[in-house]
C-alpha cells in the first residue's frame, strides 16, 4: 500500500513523518532503500529534537549517504517554503505547485528513463576495471549485564571503538524488559577491512568494553 508524506518542509509534515518512523529504522522494511532517499531530498534539513524519530532516521541516512559517496561534498542548503531546483542539487517541489504537488509517493511506477539509467548504471559498473571496496550497512544489538549498567558510559565505550573501515551511526535504546534497555546502533564497515565477528569477539566483549557490555549480535547486514 503506498505511503504518502506531505508539506515534509513544515512542522505538520514532520510530525506525519515522525509519528511514521515510531519503532522504524527505515521508512520502507528493515533495509535501507530507495524509499528513504527520496523522503531524504525532501526534507530540508535534520529535524530538530522534537521529532526524536525523524531525526534518528536522518542521522542513519545521512551516514549510509556519506558512506555511499566519501567524496568531500561542500554542503548546499534551501532557503524559502520549498526551494527551486539549484545548480548540480536534487530538485525539490515548486512553492507555486499546489499542494498535492507536494505529496511524496513512496511506490510509484519506474519511469522508462529510471529504467534506461539503471540499465547504464550496471553497464558503467561492469566496464570499470577497477574494483572499489565493497561496504556493509550493519544494524547492532548491544546489551548491558543488568537494569543498573550505565547506558552512557556503555554507548561511550562502543563508540571509542576507532579502526580504519569503519564508521559508527545512529544509536537508540530499545526497552528489553524488567527495566532494562540495549544499545541498538548503526556502522558502516568496508568489507576488507573490518570483520563485523572479529570486532565483536575480540574489542567488544573483551576488557574493558565487557565492564559494561554482556553481548552483541547483528540485527541486520546489508551490502552497500
Amino acid at each position: 500500500m503506498a505511503v504518502t508524506f506531505s508539506n515534509l518542509h513544515t512542522e505538520s509534515g514532520l510530525k506525519s513523518l515522525d509519528d511514521f518512523l515510531s519503532g522504524k529504522v527505515y521508512v520502507s522494511g528493515d533495509q535501507f532503500t530507495k524509499d528513504d532517499i527520496k523522503v531524504y531530498g525532501a526534507v530540508l534539513e535534520k529535524p530538530g529534537d522534537s521529532f526524536p524519530n525523524a531525526a534518528k532516521w536522518y542521522e542513519v541516512v545521512s551516514s549510509q549517504l556519506a558512506a555511499s559517496f566519501p567524496g568531500n561534498a561542500q554542503g548546499v542548503r534551501f532557503s524559502g517554503k520549498a526551494s527551486a531546483p539549484a545548480e548540480a542539487a536534487p530538485a525539490k517541489p515548486d512553492a507555486s505547485a499546489a499542494e498535492d504537488d507536494d505529496d511524496l509517493d513512496l511506490f510509484g511506477d519506474e519511469t522508462e528513463e529510471d529504467k534506461k539509467a539503471a540499465e547504464e548504471r550496471e553497464a558503467a559498473k561492469k566496464s570499470t576495471k577497477k574494483k572499489e571496496r565493497g561496504k556493509s550497512s550493519v544494524l547492532l544489538d548491544v546489551k548491558p549485564w543488568d537494569d543498573e549498567t550505565d547506558m552512557k558510559k556503555l554507548e561511550e565505550a562502543v563508540r571509542s571503538v576507532e579502526m580504519p573501515g569503519l564508521l559508527w551511526g545512529a544509536s537508540k535504546l530499545v526497552p528489553v524488559g524488567y527495566g532494562i534497555k540495549k544499545l541498538q546502533i548503526m556502522l558502516t564497515i568496508v568489507d576488507d577491512l573490518v570483520s563485523v565477528d572479529t570486532l565483536v569477539e575480540e574489542t567488544l566483549t573483551v576488557e574493558p568494553i565487557n565492564e559494561y557490555v554482556q553481548s552483541c549480535d547483528i540485527v541486520a547486514f546489508n551490502k552497500i
